[in-house]
Formats: C-alpha cells, sequence, structure tokens
C-alpha cells in the first residue's frame, strides 16, 4: 500500500529571470535626501513579478469548422515564466459571449493546446484571450485577447477592412517638457478605431501665421512621426497632418514653458547617451535619474548641476527591452520621463542552422531539413506554412510581444515591423517617446499601494478534497484513494484528512477525467458510511476588460461578391477532410506502432500513477529502449550526469540527490524508501526510471521533486498481477483534468494510399511545438508539400539552458 501526504502549497513568489547588471554612475559627490523611488520599486519588483502572453497562431486567418492549433509561450519579464503551470485560453465574440474554454499545462513557460471552432459560426472577428491566474492580481489590459477573423461563405455579412474611419494624431514632446530656446523632439502619433493612413505627412505654424511652414516631416509608418522643433515664449504653434486622402487634422502644441528640464535621448549601438537641457532654474537644485528594465533598477545618477554634459550607460551589459529613464527632483517629484529601446540595431535572436535542405515542388512530394544539434536546446516549436497564406507573425511577433507589446497597454499598429530585418529604429524611438510604462507608476508605488495578491500560482492541478463519515467530517482519518490503471491493475495511495475532514491533491497532470475509488484505511466502511468530495481549486477568471476595437467591419454580402483565395482554399480544403482524417486515423495507428517515444509513453502510463505524474519530469525506459545501464554499479550511478540540474553524490557510502540545492525524494514502485536501500537494487530489474521535478501529487512535502524507480514485478512491461476487480461497496469520483489537444497530423502521405484525396489545399504543412533536440544528433523537420506550393515559410523558436531565445521565421526557396 503506498502512503501519500498531501499538502496545500503556499507559493512564495520572487523575480527569477536573467539578471540585468546594474550600473551605479554618481555624477557629483552628494547624498539624495530621500530614496522612497528606490525602496518601493525594490518591493514591486520583488513581491510583484509579471506575466506577460504570447499566443502564436498555426495560421492568421481560420473559416467555420476547421480546428485552431496555438502554442502559447509565457514571460516572467523577458525569460519564460516559472511561476504558472497553467494557461487558460478563451474564445469570445464580438458581444463578448464565451463560445470556448480550455486549460492546458505550461511546462518551462511553454504549452500547446487546440479549439474546434463550430461550423455555424457567423463570419466575424472573434477574440482569444490567454492568461494564468497569477495574471488575475493585475489589470486585464495585460491579458494576451488577439483578434482573430473567422470566415464564413454561408454568413449573410461579410467581413471588409474598415478604410473609412476617422483618426486623430496626438503629440508628445520628448521627455515631456517643451521649454523656451530648447530644440525639442516630438512625436506625432496616429490613433484610430479602424486603420490609420500608411502615408501621411505634417507641417508646423504659427497659430497667428499659418501660411509660413516652420517644420516639414513624413510619417514613418501608420503608428508615428517626428520632428525636432525649437519654440520661442509668448508665441503659440500648431501641426497640421495630412494622408494620402487628403484628408487634414489640425491641433495645437503645448504652451511653451518659460522654465524647467528637458531629457534628450539617444540609443545607440554601444551605449544609451543622454543629456539635460535647461532653462530659467536653480543652479543649486538637486536631481537623481533612475533607469529600470523590466521593473528592475539598472541605472542610478545623481546629478548637482545641470549641462550641456552627455552621459553615457553602456549597453554591453544589458540585455534587449524597454530602458525607463525617470528624472527626479529632491523632494522625489518627476520632472521629465523618456522610455527608449536598448541596442535596437543589434537584436540578440540566436539563429538555427540549417543543413540537408531538400525542397520539391511536385504536389505532396516530400521535403526536409535538419537542424544542427544544439546541445544547450531540448526542444524547438516548429511550423512550416505554405508561403503564399498570411503569416500570424507579421502583425504581433514572438519579439515584438516580449520587448514591446507585453509591457504597453496602447494599440500599436503591426508591431512585428519593429523587430524584423528591415527595421526603422528611428520609428521605434518615436513610437516609445510616445509612450509611458504600463508596468506601474511611481506616485503609486512610492505612496505604498501595491497590486492585492488575490490569486496564488497553483501547481499544476489542483483539488480541495472533504470527507465526512456518517454525516460528519471524517477528522484525521486516512483514505486510500484507488486508482484502476489500464493494463496494470490497481494503484493505491494514501492521503489523511486535517480536523475538519479536509485535504488536498495538488500537482496532478492528467488529460480529459480521471476516475478512482476511496475507502477509509483501517475499515472497511460500508458504502454509504464515507462520503468524499471534490471542488477544483483552479478556475477560470471572469474578463472584466473590454474587447479591443477591430479594423473591420460587417457588410451584406451579395451573390456575385468574390471569396479571398485564401478563405476560398480553405473551404475547398474542409470538403477533403473527412477522407484524410481516416486515412490519418490509420497511418498514425502504424506510426504509434513504429515510435519507441510513444511505447515509452504508453509503459509511463502503465507503471505510474496519476499522482506520480508531472509536467516536468524525464523518464528513462529500460524496456524499450537499450539505455546501456547494466553497465552501472547502481542506478544512481547511471543517473549522474544525465538530467540538468541533478545532482548525486556519495557522502560516507550513502547516495544523496539534490535538485537546485534541495534535497529529492526516493521511491520505489511509489512507495517512500531511503536512499541507502538503491544501491542494492539490481539495474537488471528496474523497468522504469522517472526523475520528477518540483511539486506532484504524490510528494510528501518536498518540493525539489524525486526519483522514481519502477521495476520489472511480472511481465515484459512491469505490470504488476493485481486482481483488478474494484471491491463492489467502493464509490468511483471522476475529476477533470486538462482538454486534450487535437493532434495535428503531419505525416499524412507516410502511406501512398493517403494521396488518394481528392485535393490538398492545406496551409499549414507541418505543426509541432515539441520537436525534440536529440543530444549529438540533428533534429530531422519532414514535411509534404500540398497540391501547388511554391515557397515555405519555416518558422523555428527555442530556448536554450540560459533562456535565450532563438527565432527563426523565414522562408525556404
Amino acid at each position: 500500500m503506498k502512503y501519500i501526504k498531501t499538502q496545500t502549497h503556499t507559493m512564495n513568489i520572487c523575480l527569477s529571470q536573467k539578471p540585468l547588471i546594474a550600473l551605479s554612475l554618481i555624477v557629483a559627490p552628494f547624498y539624495f535626501s530621500q530614496n522612497k523611488a528606490e525602496e518601493a520599486l525594490k518591493k514591486f519588483e520583488e513581491n510583484y513579478p509579471q506575466e506577460k502572453i504570447h499566443l502564436l497562431l498555426s495560421k492568421k486567418n481560420y473559416v467555420a469548422g476547421e480546428n485552431l492549433w496555438f502554442t502559447s509561450f509565457v514571460f516572467d519579464g523577458y525569460s519564460p515564466s516559472t511561476i504558472s503551470t497553467n494557461v487558460f485560453v478563451e474564445l469570445y465574440d464580438q458581444n463578448k459571449k464565451q463560445i470556448s474554454k480550455k486549460i492546458y499545462p505550461l511546462i518551462n513557460g511553454k504549452g500547446s493546446g487546440s479549439i474546434s471552432l463550430p461550423a455555424d459560426l457567423k463570419e466575424d472577428v472573434y477574440y482569444i484571450r490567454a492568461y494564468t491566474t497569477w495574471m488575475g492580481n493585475f489589470s486585464d489590459d495585460f491579458n494576451e485577447i488577439m483578434p482573430i477573423t473567422i470566415y464564413n461563405p454561408s454568413s449573410s455579412e461579410k467581413l471588409v477592412k474598415n478604410t473609412s474611419a476617422s483618426w486623430s494624431a496626438v503629440l508628445f514632446p520628448e521627455s515631456g517638457t517643451f521649454i523656451d530656446g530648447i530644440n525639442t523632439k516630438f512625436a506625432v502619433r496616429l490613433q484610430s478605431k479602424g486603420e490609420t493612413p500608411t502615408n501621411w505627412s505634417g507641417f508646423i505654424t504659427e497659430i497667428q501665421n499659418p501660411q509660413t511652414k516652420l517644420v516639414t516631416f513624413k510619417g514613418f509608418d501608420q503608428n508615428t512621426g517626428s520632428f525636432s522643433f525649437t519654440p520661442v515664449a509668448g508665441k503659440k504653434y500648431q501641426l497640421t497632418v495630412e494622408d494620402e486622402k487628403g484628408i487634414k487634422q489640425t491641433i495645437n502644441l503645448p504652451d511653451v514653458a518659460a522654465s524647467g528640464i528637458n531629457l534628450q535621448v539617444k540609443s545607440e549601438s554601444d551605449a544609451i547617451k543622454f543629456v539635460f537641457k535647461s532653462k530659467n532654474i536653480d543652479q543649486n537644485a538637486k536631481y537623481k535619474i533612475l533607469g529600470t528594465i523590466n521593473n528592475q533598477m539598472v541605472y542610478k545618477a545623481n546629478v548637482s548641476q545641470i549641462s550641456d554634459k552627455v552621459y553615457t550607460i553602456p549597453t554591453s551589459q544589458l540585455v534587449n527591452g524597454i530602458l525607463n529613464l525617470t528624472v527626479f527632483d529632491e523632494s522625489e517629484n518627476i520632472v521629465a520621463q523618456r522610455l527608449c529601446f536598448v541596442q535596437p540595431q543589434v537584436l540578440k535572436l540566436k539563429q538555427p542552422s540549417l543543413k540537408g535542405t531538400s525542397l520539391s515542388l511536385t504536389p505532396r512530394d516530400s521535403n526536409s531539413f535538419n537542424i544542427e544539434n544544439n546541445p544547450a536546446i531540448s526542444s524547438y516549436l516548429v511550423s512550416v506554412t505554405d508561403n503564399e497564406s498570411e503569416n500570424p507573425e507579421d502583425d504581433n511577433s514572438l519579439p515584438s510581444t516580449l520587448w514591446l507589446t507585453g509591457d504597453l497597454t496602447s494599440k500599436i499598429y503591426y508591431p512585428a515591423q519593429y523587430f524584423d530585418e528591415n527595421r526603422n529604429t528611428d520609428a521605434l524611438d518615436a513610437l516609445l517617446i510616445s509612450e509611458k510604462w504600463s508596468r506601474f507608476n511611481w506616485q503609486t508605488i512610492m505612496s505604498g499601494t501595491f497590486p492585492v495578491i488575490k490569486y496564488k500560482p497553483e501547481s499544476y492541478l489542483s483539488y480541495k478534497g472533504k470527507a465526512t463519515k456518517l454525516g460528519k467530517p471524517a477528522s484525521e482519518e486516512e483514505i486510500n484513494l484507488i486508482f484502476k490503471m489500464p493494463d496494470q491493475g490497481i494503484k493505491y495511495n494514501l492521503i489523511k484528512t486535517d480536523k475538519e475532514g479536509m485535504f488536498t491533491l495538488s500537482g496532478l497532470v492528467f488529460e480529459d477525467s480521471m476516475a478512482f475509488s476511496y475507502q477509509l484505511n483501517h475499515e472497511k466502511a460500508n458504502k454509504n458510511s464515507v462520503q468524499v468530495y471534490f471542488q477544483p481549486d483552479f478556475s477560470f477568471l471572469p474578463l472584466r476588460s473590454n474587447l479591443p476595437s477591430t479594423n473591420y467591419t460587417l457588410t451584406k454580402r451579395q451573390s456575385t461578391d468574390q471569396i479571398p483565395r485564401e478563405i476560398e482554399r480553405a473551404v475547398s480544403n474542409k470538403s477533403s477532410q473527412t477522407d484524410l482524417r481516416e486515412k490519418e486515423t490509420l497511418i498514425e495507428e502504424v506510426k504509434i506502432k513504429a515510435q519507441k517515444k510513444d511505447l515509452t509513453k504508453k509503459l509511463n502510463n502503465e507503471l505510474s500513477s496519476p499522482l506520480f505524474r508531472n509536467g516536468n519530469e524525464t523518464v528513462f525506459d529500460f524496456v524499450n529502449e537499450n539505455q546501456n545501464a547494466q553497465a552501472s554499479m547502481n542506478i544512481l550511478q547511471y543517473l549522474q550526469g544525465r538530467v540538468a540540474g541533478l545532482q548525486i553524490q556519495m557522502q560516507n557510502g550513502t547516495y544523496t540527490a539534490t535538485n537546485r540545492g534541495g534535497a529529492v525524494e526516493f521511491f520505489l514502485d511509489e512507495m517512500r524508501i531511503d536512499a541507502s536501500q538503491i544501491s542494492t537494487i539490481p539495474v537488471s530489474t528496474i523497468a522504469m526510471v522517472k526523475v520528477i521535478k518540483g511539486n506532484f501529487a504524490g510528494s510528501f512535502g518536498g518540493g525539489n521533486g524525486a526519483i522514481a524507480i519502477y521495476t520489472r514485478r511480472g511481465g515484459t512491461t512491469g505490470s504488476a498481477a493485481i486482481d483488478t476487480t474494484l471491491p463492489s461497496n467502493l464509490k468511483e469520483v471522476k475529476l477533470n483534468g486538462y482538454d486534450k489537444e487535437i493532434p495535428f497530423k503531419n505525416g499524412i502521405y507516410d502511406e501512398e494510399s493517403a494521396k488518394s484525396i481528392p485535393q490538398d489545399k492545406r496551409s499549414i504543412l507541418y505543426w509541432n511545438p515539441y520537436l525534440e533536440s536529440k543530444s549529438g544528433e540533428p533534429t530531422i523537420v519532414q514535411w509534404y508539400n500540398n497540391d501547388d506550393a511554391k515557397n515555405f515559410r519555416v518558422m523555428i523558436i527555442g530556448f536554450d539552458e540560459n533562456n535565450d531565445l532563438l527565432y527563426y521565421n523565414d522562408v525556404l526557396k
């Protein structure tokens, strides 16, 4: 009988990410009287880390009735998040009516899933919302809310781009100040509920003399333009903006101030350079400037005299990201503020090395390439699409979420453009002049107001249970949970209730549902004497904010309307899906029989109970794979150096094991044992070993994981010979688990007979969110062509052991 202690976890949140090297520059030898800002920032950074999500869809546009696949990347700052282990994904219509909701596990900040779009959805713009429980403690503005277009030629209305919506322009002086005689850089920001103009220009005039243009400029893109201008006190100025259609808008510039400080910043490849310009200020006044990246202070300078001296912050010690520079006076009032991007000229994105590319344009032929081995990366997301289809990363890419939109809440048109190979760094700088840091407000945190933590991060799936005996709480009772396992018989797990009859099952990782029975451990209770009730300790959170505006409008569909080519292809491809699914199912069955990885998964399901499963586990299969373990004296010696973070040492003749510095537990066939007993287990009798990291439901309370050893006990697979007939007086309970992802079929033409389907207009040719990188070997990507693809767009995403991002999004020709 297995003795399992369940527990409720209290998680302490701490900021865990790549360190941003803090620089300290004391420009003048004096003591700044107040440090409220620094103290408030430290408290905020340490206790309120903030997650952001990038949702990568399998394609950009969909047709009602299709399957939508996605991968979610959750970040804490600029690194994959270790805070949350679940991601919630929901689909809404324009009226904020929820159409679908899903929950999927996160492994090292990454999770994948799918949504089946109902075939009767009317053509419209819909919204996918993705979030974590921890994100519920902050503004919904930082949820990932992505508009998607879903087409349906049977709908009475069709989607068209809203090109007639009005637009407006807003002015932003650099650092927020506009002072007499100081040449000031302005950003002009366009806004609209529809589309803003692509081609536009502007000019500055005096209000009293509108015929004379003092400055002219051309907009960079649909978001911003910029110009520089030296004002004169007493004069009033105006900006006139005109688009390519001749539509004009005139707005007034701010009043010219007679005194103040203007902070001027340039972000160059080797350093951030800034200078203070001033007019009519007290020369004895003291100021401090704080520089923060991702809520962490990386720079501090005290300034006693404002001059034209240029100060520098070397970029060699900083990461790419938004630098927030804030100038405070002696009373810690903000006098100037500026956002800029660190090294926009040199984006630190790793690239894969692709070898052995074999491409064919023959319909339904095989294509492939190899990703050269990188031992620092364990798996990749790989996507291959027909390049004629629209790229889902063209609007907002993973880099633009990571570095820009994940921390700003305003609407930005096509933010991916600021991080592609043709990026305009001046346009990005103008955009940031027009923005303020959204993750915190200096005045708010300096006043002592911080977020209220209502939701604690969960450890995968958790359930609260309550046991009663004859209608009263079963106080401090031992209860057996009895799992009927496929091909294995019965697994017993023991839990203990508290004084109120309560207990918690946490760290569960399973799909669909999990069924089990229960009984008190010390007696054979009759059918009605004991009752156990379960309530999920996780929940979907209501959407508090409004849905964003859309660039589309609906108009009545005419019988003569042409269906867009990509949508026509998707509709025609749907007609072949029934035959394709039937053939793919047969092929998949053949593949499953041939793949060792799936046999290992099957073995894991047979040997381990649901309480001994975790989203972050490493499985060693000694039944289906030759692991060369026989050469080791014992299993712990074999495991040395094979699992990242796991340290195994011999001390005074006894083995110890730690994960990231914390002791791990040992289990033999899911029974707790001492490490000294393991050396006596013959390696030849072991069927499987699992190294589980972090919390899991079968733990005795340790949060550092376990080494679980399973022996060969009655058959090739190690399944135990246990009577599978459950006692008739036990009640069965079912718990709901993670939603099951619809498998994407990559090898659809592995069997030649599958090519008999009438037509193949697929836009997604390959989709694998977890392509394993094998040690010492290249990673092979193989897919089949559709009927008419001429180019292939390939996307490869991965993170190395230092959490550095590998990002490839290009066309193979």
